[in-house]
Protein backbone atom coordinates (compact mmCIF):
# COMPACT_ATOMS: atom_id res chain seq x y z
CA UNK A 1 0.00 0.00 0.00
CA UNK A 2 1.09 3.57 -0.75
CA UNK A 3 0.24 6.24 1.80
CA UNK A 4 0.99 9.94 1.46
CA UNK A 5 0.80 11.94 4.67
CA UNK A 6 0.69 15.74 4.42
CA UNK A 7 3.07 15.47 1.46
CA UNK A 8 4.33 18.93 0.52
CA UNK A 9 6.83 20.24 -2.01
CA UNK A 10 7.87 23.89 -2.25
CA UNK A 11 10.21 25.54 -4.73
CA UNK A 12 11.24 28.79 -3.02
CA UNK A 13 7.91 30.60 -2.50
CA UNK A 14 5.93 28.37 -4.84
CA UNK A 15 4.03 25.39 -3.39
CA UNK A 16 3.78 22.69 -6.05
CA UNK A 17 2.19 20.05 -3.80
CA UNK A 18 0.27 21.20 -0.75
CA UNK A 19 -0.37 18.80 2.17
CA UNK A 20 -1.39 15.82 0.05
CA UNK A 21 -3.07 12.94 1.93
CA UNK A 22 -3.80 9.83 -0.09
CA UNK A 23 -3.97 6.02 0.26
CA UNK A 24 -3.58 3.67 -2.69
CA UNK A 25 -4.29 0.02 -1.98
CA UNK A 26 -2.10 -2.86 -3.13
CA UNK A 27 -3.13 -3.99 -6.60
CA UNK A 28 -5.12 -0.82 -7.30
CA UNK A 29 -5.09 1.04 -10.64
CA UNK A 30 -5.28 4.67 -9.51
CA UNK A 31 -5.45 7.82 -11.62
CA UNK A 32 -4.14 11.27 -10.70
CA UNK A 33 -5.90 13.90 -12.81
CA UNK A 34 -5.61 17.65 -13.05
CA UNK A 35 -4.70 20.54 -15.33
CA UNK A 36 -1.11 21.48 -16.16
CA UNK A 37 0.59 22.72 -13.01
CA UNK A 38 -1.71 20.75 -10.69
CA UNK A 39 1.23 18.97 -9.03
CA UNK A 40 0.86 15.52 -10.59
CA UNK A 41 4.40 15.13 -11.97
CA UNK A 42 5.90 16.61 -8.79
CA UNK A 43 4.01 13.98 -6.78
CA UNK A 44 5.34 11.21 -9.04
CA UNK A 45 8.86 12.63 -8.69
CA UNK A 46 8.63 12.47 -4.89
CA UNK A 47 7.29 8.91 -5.01
CA UNK A 48 10.30 7.94 -7.12
CA UNK A 49 12.61 9.85 -4.70
CA UNK A 50 13.84 11.99 -7.60
CA UNK A 51 12.59 14.93 -5.52
CA UNK A 52 12.60 15.10 -1.73
CA UNK A 53 9.50 16.38 0.09
CA UNK A 54 9.65 19.73 1.83
CA UNK A 55 7.33 18.29 4.48
CA UNK A 56 5.26 15.18 5.10
CA UNK A 57 6.15 11.58 4.28
CA UNK A 58 5.56 8.67 1.93
CA UNK A 59 4.87 5.22 3.37
CA UNK A 60 5.29 2.01 1.39
CA UNK A 61 3.60 -0.87 3.21
CA UNK A 62 3.81 1.15 6.41
CA UNK A 63 7.51 2.03 6.11
CA UNK A 64 8.86 5.52 5.37
CA UNK A 65 10.32 5.87 1.88
CA UNK A 66 13.67 7.67 1.71
CA UNK A 67 16.67 7.61 -0.61
CA UNK A 68 18.43 5.54 2.03
CA UNK A 69 15.92 2.69 1.72
CA UNK A 70 16.97 0.74 -1.40
CA UNK A 71 14.73 -2.13 -0.31
CA UNK A 72 11.67 0.11 -0.64
CA UNK A 73 12.94 1.90 -3.76
CA UNK A 74 13.35 -1.47 -5.47
CA UNK A 75 9.59 -2.00 -5.12
CA UNK A 76 8.96 1.03 -7.34
CA UNK A 77 9.53 1.59 -11.05
CA UNK A 78 8.79 4.72 -13.04
CA UNK A 79 7.87 5.43 -16.65
CA UNK A 80 8.35 9.12 -17.39
CA UNK A 81 6.86 11.36 -20.07
CA UNK A 82 10.19 11.66 -21.87
CA UNK A 83 12.04 8.88 -23.67
CA UNK A 84 15.09 8.22 -21.51
CA UNK A 85 17.03 5.60 -23.46
CA UNK A 86 20.24 5.73 -25.46
CA UNK A 87 19.39 5.89 -29.14
CA UNK A 88 22.32 3.73 -30.27
CA UNK A 89 21.45 0.75 -28.03
CA UNK A 90 19.17 -2.11 -29.06
CA UNK A 91 16.51 -3.64 -26.79
CA UNK A 92 18.73 -6.35 -25.34
CA UNK A 93 21.41 -3.78 -24.51
CA UNK A 94 18.89 -1.43 -22.88
CA UNK A 95 17.61 -4.24 -20.67
CA UNK A 96 21.07 -5.51 -19.75
CA UNK A 97 22.23 -2.00 -18.85
CA UNK A 98 19.20 -1.54 -16.59
CA UNK A 99 19.74 -4.90 -14.91
CA UNK A 100 23.39 -4.19 -14.20
CA UNK A 101 22.40 -0.92 -12.51
CA UNK A 102 20.45 -3.07 -10.05
CA UNK A 103 23.25 -5.66 -9.72
CA UNK A 104 21.11 -8.41 -11.22
CA UNK A 105 22.93 -11.59 -12.33
CA UNK A 106 23.39 -11.68 -16.11
CA UNK A 107 21.52 -15.00 -16.40
CA UNK A 108 18.53 -13.49 -14.61
CA UNK A 109 18.64 -10.36 -16.78
CA UNK A 110 18.58 -12.41 -19.98
CA UNK A 111 15.78 -14.69 -18.80
CA UNK A 112 13.67 -11.76 -17.62
CA UNK A 113 14.37 -9.83 -20.85
CA UNK A 114 13.16 -12.77 -22.93
CA UNK A 115 10.00 -13.02 -20.86
CA UNK A 116 9.19 -9.30 -20.94
CA UNK A 117 9.96 -8.64 -24.60
CA UNK A 118 7.76 -11.59 -25.51
CA UNK A 119 4.99 -10.39 -23.17
CA UNK A 120 5.04 -6.91 -24.73
CA UNK A 121 5.19 -8.18 -28.31
CA UNK A 122 8.70 -6.87 -28.93
CA UNK A 123 10.70 -10.09 -29.16
CA UNK A 124 11.11 -9.92 -32.96
CA UNK A 125 12.59 -6.42 -32.74
CA UNK A 126 15.10 -6.99 -29.97
CA UNK A 127 18.15 -6.22 -32.13
CA UNK A 128 16.70 -2.99 -33.53
CA UNK A 129 18.27 0.20 -32.15
CA UNK A 130 16.09 2.59 -30.17
CA UNK A 131 16.37 5.31 -32.83
CA UNK A 132 14.69 2.98 -35.33
CA UNK A 133 11.72 2.11 -33.09
CA UNK A 134 8.28 3.64 -33.45
CA UNK A 135 6.92 5.77 -30.62
CA UNK A 136 4.66 2.96 -29.45
CA UNK A 137 7.53 0.45 -29.43
CA UNK A 138 9.68 2.85 -27.41
CA UNK A 139 6.92 3.16 -24.82
CA UNK A 140 6.56 -0.62 -24.62
CA UNK A 141 10.32 -0.96 -24.20
CA UNK A 142 10.18 1.53 -21.35
CA UNK A 143 7.53 -0.69 -19.73
CA UNK A 144 9.79 -3.72 -20.15
CA UNK A 145 12.72 -1.85 -18.63
CA UNK A 146 10.57 -0.71 -15.69
CA UNK A 147 9.38 -4.28 -15.04
CA UNK A 148 12.82 -5.88 -15.24
CA UNK A 149 13.38 -5.74 -11.48
CA UNK A 150 9.91 -7.18 -10.79
CA UNK A 151 8.55 -4.10 -8.96
CA UNK A 152 5.37 -4.04 -6.89
CA UNK A 153 4.47 -0.45 -7.82
CA UNK A 154 4.51 1.14 -11.28
CA UNK A 155 4.38 4.93 -11.59
CA UNK A 156 3.20 6.12 -15.02
CA UNK A 157 3.55 9.80 -15.86
CA UNK A 158 1.57 10.32 -19.09
CA UNK A 159 2.81 7.02 -20.55
CA UNK A 160 0.87 7.31 -23.82
CA UNK A 161 1.68 10.94 -24.62
CA UNK A 162 2.30 11.28 -28.35
CA UNK A 163 1.06 7.79 -29.21
CA UNK A 164 -1.34 7.17 -32.07
CA UNK A 165 -4.78 5.73 -31.20
CA UNK A 166 -3.85 2.12 -32.01
CA UNK A 167 -0.61 2.18 -30.00
CA UNK A 168 -2.43 3.81 -27.10
CA UNK A 169 -5.03 1.06 -26.99
CA UNK A 170 -2.31 -1.60 -27.18
CA UNK A 171 -0.69 0.05 -24.18
CA UNK A 172 -4.00 0.04 -22.31
CA UNK A 173 -4.34 -3.69 -22.92
CA UNK A 174 -0.79 -4.25 -21.64
CA UNK A 175 -1.40 -2.19 -18.50
CA UNK A 176 -4.62 -4.08 -17.76
CA UNK A 177 -2.73 -7.36 -17.94
CA UNK A 178 -0.07 -6.03 -15.57
CA UNK A 179 -2.66 -4.78 -13.11
CA UNK A 180 -4.32 -8.19 -13.32
CA UNK A 181 -1.09 -9.63 -11.90
CA UNK A 182 -1.67 -7.47 -8.76
CA UNK A 183 0.78 -4.75 -9.78
CA UNK A 184 -0.14 -1.45 -8.13
CA UNK A 185 -0.30 1.28 -10.78
CA UNK A 186 -0.44 5.05 -10.34
CA UNK A 187 -1.24 6.87 -13.57
CA UNK A 188 -1.18 10.53 -14.54
CA UNK A 189 -2.75 11.35 -17.89
CA UNK A 190 -4.45 14.09 -19.88
CA UNK A 191 -6.45 11.47 -21.79
CA UNK A 192 -9.68 11.23 -19.79
CA UNK A 193 -10.83 8.24 -21.84
CA UNK A 194 -7.68 6.47 -20.65
CA UNK A 195 -8.41 7.16 -16.98
CA UNK A 196 -12.07 6.20 -17.36
CA UNK A 197 -11.14 2.92 -19.05
CA UNK A 198 -8.30 1.85 -16.78
CA UNK A 199 -8.64 3.32 -13.29
CA UNK A 200 -10.70 1.95 -10.44
CA UNK A 201 -10.44 5.30 -8.67
CA UNK A 202 -9.24 8.73 -9.68
CA UNK A 203 -8.19 11.81 -7.72
CA UNK A 204 -8.76 15.36 -8.94
CA UNK A 205 -5.86 17.72 -8.22
CA UNK A 206 -5.50 21.43 -8.77
CA UNK A 207 -3.03 24.01 -7.53
CA UNK A 208 -1.11 21.35 -5.62
CA UNK A 209 -4.16 20.32 -3.60
CA UNK A 210 -6.20 17.14 -3.68
CA UNK A 211 -9.83 18.06 -4.36
CA UNK A 212 -11.74 14.77 -4.43
CA UNK A 213 -11.28 11.01 -4.85
CA UNK A 214 -13.82 8.58 -6.24
CA UNK A 215 -14.55 6.14 -9.06
CA UNK A 216 -14.96 7.43 -12.62
CA UNK A 217 -18.52 6.10 -12.58
CA UNK A 218 -19.34 8.10 -9.46
CA UNK A 219 -18.03 11.35 -10.91
CA UNK A 220 -19.98 10.79 -14.14
CA UNK A 221 -23.21 9.89 -12.33
CA UNK A 222 -22.82 12.93 -10.08
CA UNK A 223 -22.53 15.19 -13.13
CA UNK A 224 -25.29 13.43 -15.03
CA UNK A 225 -25.00 10.27 -17.07
CA UNK A 226 -26.50 11.81 -20.22
CA UNK A 227 -25.23 14.83 -22.13
CA UNK A 228 -26.97 16.98 -24.69
CA UNK A 229 -24.60 18.94 -26.92
CA UNK A 230 -26.08 21.89 -28.75
CA UNK A 231 -24.69 24.42 -31.20
CA UNK A 232 -25.07 28.00 -30.04
CA UNK A 233 -24.12 31.44 -31.34
CA UNK A 234 -20.96 31.45 -29.20
CA UNK A 235 -19.85 27.96 -30.21
CA UNK A 236 -21.82 25.42 -28.21
CA UNK A 237 -22.72 24.11 -24.79
CA UNK A 238 -23.40 20.81 -23.04
CA UNK A 239 -26.20 20.10 -20.58
CA UNK A 240 -26.25 17.06 -18.30
CA UNK A 241 -29.11 14.92 -17.05
CA UNK A 242 -29.44 12.02 -14.62
CA UNK A 243 -32.45 10.65 -16.47
CA UNK A 244 -32.45 9.70 -20.15
CA UNK A 245 -36.09 10.67 -20.59
CA UNK A 246 -35.37 14.17 -19.24
CA UNK A 247 -32.45 14.48 -21.66
CA UNK A 248 -34.65 13.45 -24.61
CA UNK A 249 -37.37 15.88 -23.55
CA UNK A 250 -34.82 18.71 -23.35
CA UNK A 251 -33.37 17.69 -26.72
CA UNK A 252 -36.81 17.78 -28.37
CA UNK A 253 -37.26 21.42 -27.33
CA UNK A 254 -34.07 22.62 -29.05
CA UNK A 255 -34.60 24.29 -32.41
CA UNK A 256 -30.97 24.28 -33.54
CA UNK A 257 -28.47 21.45 -33.97
CA UNK A 258 -28.13 19.18 -30.95
CA UNK A 259 -27.33 15.57 -30.07
CA UNK A 260 -27.65 13.15 -27.15
CA UNK A 261 -24.76 11.02 -25.86
CA UNK A 262 -23.42 9.34 -22.72
CA UNK A 263 -21.45 11.65 -20.43
CA UNK A 264 -17.77 10.86 -19.91
CA UNK A 265 -14.99 11.55 -17.45
CA UNK A 266 -13.75 14.22 -19.85
CA UNK A 267 -17.03 16.08 -19.27
CA UNK A 268 -16.42 15.86 -15.53
CA UNK A 269 -12.89 17.17 -15.96
CA UNK A 270 -13.97 20.11 -18.12
CA UNK A 271 -16.78 21.03 -15.74
CA UNK A 272 -14.63 20.73 -12.62
CA UNK A 273 -11.61 22.54 -14.00
CA UNK A 274 -13.67 25.24 -15.60
CA UNK A 275 -16.15 25.85 -12.79
CA UNK A 276 -14.96 24.32 -9.53
CA UNK A 277 -11.21 23.75 -9.49
CA UNK A 278 -10.45 27.22 -10.88
CA UNK A 279 -6.95 26.59 -12.30
CA UNK A 280 -4.42 29.39 -11.67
Amino acid sequence: MIELKNLTKKFDDFTAVDSLNLKIETGEFFGLLGPNGAGKTTTISMLSTLLLPTAGEILIDGQTLTRQRPDLKRKISVITQEYSMRQDMNMDEIMEYQGRLYFMPLKQIRARTEELLDFCGLINFRKRSVRKLSGGMKRKLMVCRALLTDPEILLLDEPTAGMDALSRRQMWSLLRQLNGKNLTILLTTHYMEEAQSLCGRVALMNGGRLEEINTPAYFIDELGAYAVDETTADGGKSSYFHNREEAIQYLSGIRGQASLRDATLEDVFVERVGKHLSPP
